[in-house]
């Protein structure tokens, strides 16, 4: 990407506004109250690129809406906590952690014989690096341990085999998640380290994964990825920066049937994919455009010619020029019956060495987010059932998780409305 133009794209509408500094860093704001408007300016040079602070505070959790940084971690924990009052602790702790993250806050020094509050990964004063910290709770967190059994979200239950899947139950599911994101994989692990070392008493991890991309600009706040089969990902997506569309594919808003304190979250599914990579660099060209449906070098689809071109299936009923079982004509089948389908994808790439035959380790962190699971990520999932992509990837691991909503006032803290 040309150094003249910001891989950080505003997703909202409008220009980032600065409105003061802490710790050295920017503090941006939009006019979206999820603080989706973590915009960065074009770098002066081509060797840099200007990044933000992300607001914390807002209706809606940063890291969703807002644009993917080129780094990631997701870890998932089992929460040790003995009853219910140290899990409300717990959170209270977790969310003063992730604001002073998130906000750039220089740690105070401490007795030099004691262990230091921060461990120095990014510096004294912490550079601005579009960190996000996003918490979402899965589904044993309301087995009964804690009292919150009744406050269990409707849809949010342990993620079952789908019929191509190999699980590892030892990476699947968890009392909660986190994902990070950020510019740099030093700012990914400096979060991740101050997160486990406040809540030690309370989380433990149960697994987690580093993930990285490369965004490529669409224009209008949009932009895609290309995934480790080389292909285009995320050119599809809903346009995060609508509000309205995000209020009709993501959000949980009022008047649901679903739990009051879920408003304002989102459920979110995670999904660990590990591609045959050796088995497709084998494979022929014009084969691998046809299972995916896309030209490999434009992203355009198998009928068009520019990567934002909508492919026309209705014409095509036949499977002539893009087949039937193709990823994405099964994935998105652009009828007004599937429209209400659609999921925010904000996946990463994953690089995990080789296994014990010498084959690479390479594949997918599919991420995405929709008001309903079954209406969104399940429904997609059950059309890909015998896609002709089942041959080089196998799913082992992720979960369904459901996103806490976000805190709008300075004395609140993630999770509150579970205990009130």
């Amino acid at each position: 990407m040309a150094g003249s133009v910001s891989r950080r794209r505003f997703l909202g509408g409008g220009a980032a506004a600065v409105l003061t500094t802490v710790g050295g860093v920017t503090l941006a704001s939009g006019c979206s109250d999820d603080a989706s408007s973590g915009a960065n300016a074009a770098s002066a040079t081509d060797t840099a690129v200007k990044r933000s602070v992300i607001p914390f505070e807002g209706l809606h959790q940063a890291g969703i809406v807002t644009p993917a940084p080129d780094h990631s971690i997701i870890a998932a924990f089992t929460t040790v906590a003995v009853d219910a009052t140290q899990l409300r602790t717990m959170f209270q702790t977790l969310t003063v952690e992730v604001r002073d993250l998130m906000s750039g806050k220089t740690v105070a020094a401490v007795d030099p014989l004691l262990p230091p509050s921060d461990n120095l990964l990014v510096g004294v004063v912490p550079p601005a690096d579009d960190l996000t910290i996003t918490v979402a709770v899965g589904a044993s967190l309301f087995d009964g341990r804690y009292g919150l059994t009744p406050l269990t979200p409707h849809e949010l239950v342990e993620m079952p085999k789908f019929p191509n899947d190999k699980p590892d139950i030892d990476q699947m599911h968890g009392d909660l998640v986190i994902q990070i994101c950020a510019g740099t994989p030093e700012m990914c692990n400096h979060a991740l380290r101050r997160l486990m070392r406040a809540t030690r008493d309370s989380l433990v991890v149960k697994w987690m994964m580093s993930g990285f991309v490369q965004p490529n600009t669409l224009g209008a706040g949009r932009s895609s990825t290309r995934n480790m089969l080389g292909f285009k990902d995320g050119t599809a997506n809903p346009h995060a920066g609508d509000a309205v569309l995000m209020d009709d594919l993501v959000w949980i808003g009022a008047g649901t049937t679903e739990p009051a304190w879920t408003v304002g979250g989102s459920y979110l599914a995670i999904r660990l994919i590990r591609n045959r990579v050796e088995f497709w660099d084998r494979t022929p060209l014009r084969t691998q455009e046809t299972i995916i449906g896309r030209i490999k070098d434009s992203g355009a689809p198998l009928d068009g010619v520019n990567e934002t071109d909508i492919p026309d299936f209705a014409s095509d009923p036949a499977g002539a020029r893009m087949r039937l079982d193709g990823h994405i004509r099964l994935a998105n089948p652009r009828t007004p019956a599937t429209e209400k389908n659609r999921i925010l994808r904000r996946g990463y790439n994953y690089s995990a060495g080789f296994d014990r035959s010498g084959q690479l380790d390479q594949g997918l962190i599919f991420v995405c987010y929709q008001k309903s699971l079954n209406d969104g990520f399940v429904a997609v999932q059950t059309r890909l059932d015998g896609e002709a992509l089942e041959e080089y990837i196998t799913p082992f691991g992720g979960g369904y998780f459901f996103v806490l909503p976000g805190v709008t006032d300075a004395d609140g803290f993630l999770a509150e409305k579970l205990f009130t």
